[in-house]
Protein backbone atom coordinates (compact mmCIF):
# COMPACT_ATOMS: atom_id res chain seq x y z
CA UNK A 1 0.00 0.00 0.00
CA UNK A 2 1.69 3.13 -1.07
CA UNK A 3 2.72 5.94 1.43
CA UNK A 4 2.38 9.44 0.78
CA UNK A 5 5.94 10.96 2.40
CA UNK A 6 4.11 13.78 4.13
CA UNK A 7 0.92 15.42 4.26
CA UNK A 8 -0.35 19.49 3.77
CA UNK A 9 -1.31 20.90 7.19
CA UNK A 10 -5.06 21.62 7.27
CA UNK A 11 -6.01 25.28 7.38
CA UNK A 12 -9.65 25.31 9.28
CA UNK A 13 -12.39 27.67 9.76
CA UNK A 14 -13.89 26.13 12.35
CA UNK A 15 -13.33 23.05 14.96
CA UNK A 16 -15.79 20.73 14.14
CA UNK A 17 -14.27 20.80 10.54
CA UNK A 18 -10.68 18.82 12.38
CA UNK A 19 -13.17 15.79 12.64
CA UNK A 20 -12.30 12.54 10.53
CA UNK A 21 -9.84 12.07 8.38
CA UNK A 22 -8.30 9.80 11.13
CA UNK A 23 -4.73 8.03 10.78
CA UNK A 24 -4.89 4.12 9.86
CA UNK A 25 -1.75 2.44 11.69
CA UNK A 26 -0.27 -0.83 10.69
CA UNK A 27 -0.15 -2.43 13.83
CA UNK A 28 2.29 -5.40 15.47
CA UNK A 29 0.52 -6.59 17.93
CA UNK A 30 1.90 -10.12 18.82
CA UNK A 31 0.41 -13.32 17.80
CA UNK A 32 -0.97 -11.92 14.57
CA UNK A 33 -0.31 -14.31 11.82
CA UNK A 34 2.48 -12.96 9.50
CA UNK A 35 0.45 -13.75 6.09
CA UNK A 36 -2.26 -10.61 7.76
CA UNK A 37 -1.88 -7.18 8.04
CA UNK A 38 -3.77 -5.85 11.18
CA UNK A 39 -4.30 -2.18 10.83
CA UNK A 40 -6.05 0.42 13.63
CA UNK A 41 -8.13 2.92 12.83
CA UNK A 42 -7.16 5.88 15.63
CA UNK A 43 -9.69 7.73 16.50
CA UNK A 44 -8.56 9.65 19.28
CA UNK A 45 -6.82 12.28 16.44
CA UNK A 46 -10.37 13.85 16.72
CA UNK A 47 -10.29 16.81 18.36
CA UNK A 48 -12.38 15.70 21.34
CA UNK A 49 -10.39 12.38 21.26
CA UNK A 50 -12.70 9.42 20.02
CA UNK A 51 -14.47 8.29 17.45
CA UNK A 52 -17.72 10.13 19.09
CA UNK A 53 -16.96 13.11 17.67
CA UNK A 54 -18.35 11.97 13.93
CA UNK A 55 -21.54 11.26 15.47
CA UNK A 56 -22.22 13.98 17.49
CA UNK A 57 -21.24 16.24 14.60
CA UNK A 58 -23.60 14.55 12.16
CA UNK A 59 -26.44 14.42 15.14
CA UNK A 60 -26.27 18.56 15.16
CA UNK A 61 -25.60 19.00 11.63
CA UNK A 62 -28.37 17.09 10.57
CA UNK A 63 -30.42 18.73 13.09
CA UNK A 64 -29.76 22.08 11.60
CA UNK A 65 -30.64 20.94 8.23
CA UNK A 66 -33.60 19.53 8.85
CA UNK A 67 -34.69 22.58 11.39
CA UNK A 68 -35.36 19.99 14.33
CA UNK A 69 -32.45 22.06 16.28
CA UNK A 70 -32.86 25.63 15.93
CA UNK A 71 -31.70 28.91 18.17
CA UNK A 72 -32.33 29.10 21.71
CA UNK A 73 -32.40 25.45 22.23
CA UNK A 74 -30.18 23.26 24.42
CA UNK A 75 -28.92 20.14 23.02
CA UNK A 76 -29.36 17.07 25.46
CA UNK A 77 -28.67 13.17 24.98
CA UNK A 78 -27.30 10.69 27.12
CA UNK A 79 -23.84 9.71 27.09
CA UNK A 80 -21.39 7.37 29.27
CA UNK A 81 -18.47 9.51 28.04
CA UNK A 82 -17.64 9.81 24.23
CA UNK A 83 -20.31 10.91 22.68
CA UNK A 84 -21.20 14.03 25.97
CA UNK A 85 -17.58 14.68 25.18
CA UNK A 86 -18.01 15.10 21.39
CA UNK A 87 -21.36 17.22 21.77
CA UNK A 88 -20.00 19.54 24.39
CA UNK A 89 -17.58 20.31 22.06
CA UNK A 90 -19.46 20.70 19.03
CA UNK A 91 -21.80 22.39 20.60
CA UNK A 92 -19.93 24.82 21.58
CA UNK A 93 -18.11 25.78 18.29
CA UNK A 94 -22.03 25.90 16.62
CA UNK A 95 -22.85 28.38 19.50
CA UNK A 96 -25.41 26.19 21.56
CA UNK A 97 -25.81 24.88 25.32
CA UNK A 98 -25.30 21.16 26.08
CA UNK A 99 -27.16 19.23 28.60
CA UNK A 100 -25.95 16.01 29.13
CA UNK A 101 -26.62 13.36 31.01
CA UNK A 102 -24.44 10.49 32.62
CA UNK A 103 -23.89 7.82 34.80
CA UNK A 104 -22.20 8.82 38.18
CA UNK A 105 -19.74 5.87 36.90
CA UNK A 106 -18.40 8.11 34.23
CA UNK A 107 -14.58 8.71 34.30
CA UNK A 108 -13.37 11.97 36.40
CA UNK A 109 -11.70 13.56 33.16
CA UNK A 110 -14.70 13.17 30.85
CA UNK A 111 -16.78 14.93 33.65
CA UNK A 112 -13.95 17.48 33.86
CA UNK A 113 -13.88 17.87 29.83
CA UNK A 114 -17.60 18.16 29.44
CA UNK A 115 -17.90 20.95 32.28
CA UNK A 116 -14.51 22.63 30.72
CA UNK A 117 -16.58 23.06 27.39
CA UNK A 118 -19.33 24.58 29.49
CA UNK A 119 -21.59 21.41 29.46
CA UNK A 120 -24.32 21.18 32.07
CA UNK A 121 -24.15 17.80 33.58
CA UNK A 122 -26.97 15.58 35.53
CA UNK A 123 -26.08 12.44 36.95
CA UNK A 124 -28.21 8.84 37.05
CA UNK A 125 -27.22 5.93 39.82
CA UNK A 126 -24.13 4.03 38.36
CA UNK A 127 -25.76 0.57 38.66
CA UNK A 128 -28.62 1.85 36.27
CA UNK A 129 -25.61 2.34 33.63
CA UNK A 130 -26.18 3.99 29.92
CA UNK A 131 -29.63 2.55 30.04
CA UNK A 132 -30.95 4.52 33.50
CA UNK A 133 -29.32 7.87 31.91
CA UNK A 134 -31.41 7.48 28.80
CA UNK A 135 -34.54 6.70 30.47
CA UNK A 136 -33.64 9.97 32.75
CA UNK A 137 -33.11 12.08 28.86
CA UNK A 138 -36.48 10.68 27.57
CA UNK A 139 -38.04 11.88 30.77
CA UNK A 140 -36.74 15.22 30.84
CA UNK A 141 -37.56 15.58 27.28
CA UNK A 142 -40.77 14.41 27.60
CA UNK A 143 -41.48 17.01 30.16
CA UNK A 144 -40.13 19.86 28.18
CA UNK A 145 -39.94 18.97 24.19
CA UNK A 146 -39.82 22.91 23.06
CA UNK A 147 -36.48 23.66 25.31
CA UNK A 148 -34.67 20.94 24.35
CA UNK A 149 -33.37 19.45 20.93
CA UNK A 150 -32.82 15.49 21.27
CA UNK A 151 -29.96 14.37 20.12
CA UNK A 152 -30.91 10.97 20.57
CA UNK A 153 -28.06 9.06 19.96
CA UNK A 154 -29.48 5.25 19.81
CA UNK A 155 -32.07 6.37 17.54
CA UNK A 156 -31.49 9.00 15.23
CA UNK A 157 -30.03 7.91 11.67
CA UNK A 158 -27.69 10.52 11.92
CA UNK A 159 -25.62 8.46 14.14
CA UNK A 160 -24.82 5.47 11.79
CA UNK A 161 -24.66 8.14 8.97
CA UNK A 162 -21.65 9.90 10.33
CA UNK A 163 -19.68 6.26 9.46
CA UNK A 164 -21.27 5.75 6.61
CA UNK A 165 -20.56 9.13 5.03
CA UNK A 166 -17.07 9.62 6.67
CA UNK A 167 -15.65 6.12 8.49
CA UNK A 168 -16.15 4.01 5.74
CA UNK A 169 -15.21 5.81 3.22
CA UNK A 170 -11.71 6.87 4.69
CA UNK A 171 -11.14 2.92 5.84
CA UNK A 172 -11.79 1.96 1.94
CA UNK A 173 -9.38 4.66 0.71
CA UNK A 174 -6.63 4.13 3.44
CA UNK A 175 -6.61 0.01 2.48
CA UNK A 176 -7.47 1.00 -1.00
CA UNK A 177 -10.01 -1.43 -1.33
CA UNK A 178 -8.28 -4.08 0.06
CA UNK A 179 -9.92 -4.59 3.24
CA UNK A 180 -11.02 -8.44 4.44
CA UNK A 181 -12.28 -7.77 7.53
CA UNK A 182 -13.03 -4.22 9.73
CA UNK A 183 -13.97 -4.87 13.47
CA UNK A 184 -15.59 -2.72 16.25
CA UNK A 185 -17.29 -2.16 19.58
CA UNK A 186 -21.37 -2.20 19.59
CA UNK A 187 -22.13 1.05 22.18
CA UNK A 188 -24.72 2.98 19.96
CA UNK A 189 -23.77 0.45 17.77
CA UNK A 190 -23.74 3.22 15.08
CA UNK A 191 -19.96 2.85 14.22
CA UNK A 192 -20.69 -0.92 13.26
CA UNK A 193 -23.91 -0.01 10.63
CA UNK A 194 -22.76 2.74 8.84
CA UNK A 195 -19.44 1.94 8.29
CA UNK A 196 -20.34 -2.07 7.67
CA UNK A 197 -22.94 -0.59 5.54
CA UNK A 198 -20.45 0.92 4.01
CA UNK A 199 -18.11 -1.75 3.18
CA UNK A 200 -20.80 -3.79 1.97
CA UNK A 201 -21.93 -1.60 -0.93
CA UNK A 202 -18.35 -1.42 -2.11
CA UNK A 203 -17.56 -5.42 -1.38
CA UNK A 204 -20.03 -7.75 -0.16
CA UNK A 205 -17.13 -9.82 0.60
CA UNK A 206 -15.97 -7.81 3.52
CA UNK A 207 -16.34 -9.26 7.12
CA UNK A 208 -17.89 -7.54 9.02
CA UNK A 209 -16.97 -8.50 12.97
CA UNK A 210 -19.14 -6.72 15.75
CA UNK A 211 -17.56 -6.57 19.29
CA UNK A 212 -19.62 -6.96 22.58
CA UNK A 213 -18.72 -7.58 26.58
CA UNK A 214 -19.35 -10.96 27.35
CA UNK A 215 -21.67 -10.27 30.19
CA UNK A 216 -23.46 -7.99 31.77
CA UNK A 217 -21.79 -6.46 34.35
CA UNK A 218 -18.20 -5.59 32.83
CA UNK A 219 -15.59 -3.23 32.45
CA UNK A 220 -15.41 -2.29 28.65
CA UNK A 221 -16.87 1.58 29.13
CA UNK A 222 -18.40 2.43 25.98
CA UNK A 223 -19.51 -1.23 25.33
CA UNK A 224 -22.99 -2.57 25.44
CA UNK A 225 -23.75 -6.14 26.54
CA UNK A 226 -27.20 -6.40 23.62
CA UNK A 227 -29.01 -9.51 25.39
CA UNK A 228 -28.80 -7.26 28.98
CA UNK A 229 -29.68 -4.08 27.48
CA UNK A 230 -32.16 -1.59 25.93
CA UNK A 231 -31.10 -2.51 22.18
CA UNK A 232 -29.95 0.47 20.17
CA UNK A 233 -32.89 1.47 17.00
CA UNK A 234 -29.84 2.44 14.92
CA UNK A 235 -28.87 -1.54 15.04
CA UNK A 236 -29.47 -3.41 11.72
CA UNK A 237 -28.44 -7.24 12.68
CA UNK A 238 -27.76 -7.55 9.40
CA UNK A 239 -24.87 -5.60 9.32
CA UNK A 240 -22.76 -7.79 11.23
CA UNK A 241 -21.41 -11.01 9.60
CA UNK A 242 -20.39 -11.99 13.26
CA UNK A 243 -20.31 -11.18 16.67
CA UNK A 244 -17.32 -11.94 18.82
CA UNK A 245 -17.71 -11.70 22.78
CA UNK A 246 -15.02 -10.13 24.84
CA UNK A 247 -14.14 -10.65 28.23
CA UNK A 248 -13.05 -7.29 30.04
CA UNK A 249 -9.60 -8.98 30.98
CA UNK A 250 -8.78 -10.27 27.66
CA UNK A 251 -9.79 -6.19 26.59
CA UNK A 252 -7.71 -4.95 29.11
CA UNK A 253 -4.68 -7.44 28.19
CA UNK A 254 -4.93 -6.35 24.85
CA UNK A 255 -4.73 -2.23 25.70
CA UNK A 256 -1.33 -3.18 27.21
CA UNK A 257 -0.01 -5.41 24.48
CA UNK A 258 -0.47 -3.06 21.90
CA UNK A 259 1.07 -0.16 24.12
CA UNK A 260 3.65 -2.65 24.55
CA UNK A 261 4.12 -3.36 20.47
CA UNK A 262 3.46 -0.19 18.77
CA UNK A 263 3.42 2.32 21.86
CA UNK A 264 -0.10 3.46 21.67
CA UNK A 265 -2.25 3.97 24.46
CA UNK A 266 -6.00 2.87 23.96
CA UNK A 267 -9.17 2.78 26.02
CA UNK A 268 -10.95 -0.22 26.99
CA UNK A 269 -13.81 -0.67 24.15
CA UNK A 270 -10.19 -0.16 21.90
CA UNK A 271 -8.75 -2.98 23.55
CA UNK A 272 -11.63 -5.17 22.92
CA UNK A 273 -11.78 -4.85 19.57
CA UNK A 274 -8.18 -5.12 19.31
CA UNK A 275 -8.25 -9.12 21.08
CA UNK A 276 -11.07 -9.47 18.28
CA UNK A 277 -9.42 -8.74 15.72
CA UNK A 278 -6.00 -10.84 16.63
CA UNK A 279 -8.82 -13.64 16.89
CA UNK A 280 -10.10 -12.95 13.68
CA UNK A 281 -6.73 -12.97 11.66
CA UNK A 282 -5.76 -15.97 12.92
CA UNK A 283 -7.95 -17.84 11.50
CA UNK A 284 -7.22 -16.59 7.98
CA UNK A 285 -3.24 -17.34 6.00
CA UNK A 286 -3.87 -13.99 4.45
CA UNK A 287 -5.95 -10.91 4.74
CA UNK A 288 -6.25 -7.08 5.71
CA UNK A 289 -8.25 -6.50 8.72
CA UNK A 290 -9.55 -3.48 10.62
CA UNK A 291 -9.96 -2.63 13.83
CA UNK A 292 -11.85 0.83 15.02
CA UNK A 293 -9.77 2.35 18.23
CA UNK A 294 -12.29 4.39 19.51
CA UNK A 295 -10.24 5.89 22.41
CA UNK A 296 -7.00 6.63 23.34
CA UNK A 297 -6.40 5.72 27.19
CA UNK A 298 -5.50 8.96 28.88
CA UNK A 299 -9.18 9.10 30.49
CA UNK A 300 -8.93 5.45 31.77
CA UNK A 301 -5.35 5.82 34.25
CA UNK A 302 -7.00 6.92 36.98
CA UNK A 303 -8.64 3.22 37.27
CA UNK A 304 -5.56 1.41 36.11
CA UNK A 305 -3.33 2.59 39.07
Amino acid sequence: MSVAASSPARVLDSIARAIGNTPLLRLRLPGAPPGVELWGKCEWFNPGGSVKDRTALSLVSEGERTGALRRGQTIIDSSSGNTAVGLALVGRARGYPVELIMPESATEDRKRICRAYGAQLTFTPAFSGSDGALLKVREMVAASPDRYFYADQYRNPANPLAHYQTTGPEIWEQTEGRITHFVAGLGTTGTVVGTGRFLHERNPRVRVVAVQPDEPLHGLEGLKHLASAIVPEVYDPRIPDETLLVSTEDGLAACAEVLGSDGILVGHSAGAALWAARRVARTLEQGVVVALLCDGGERYLAERR
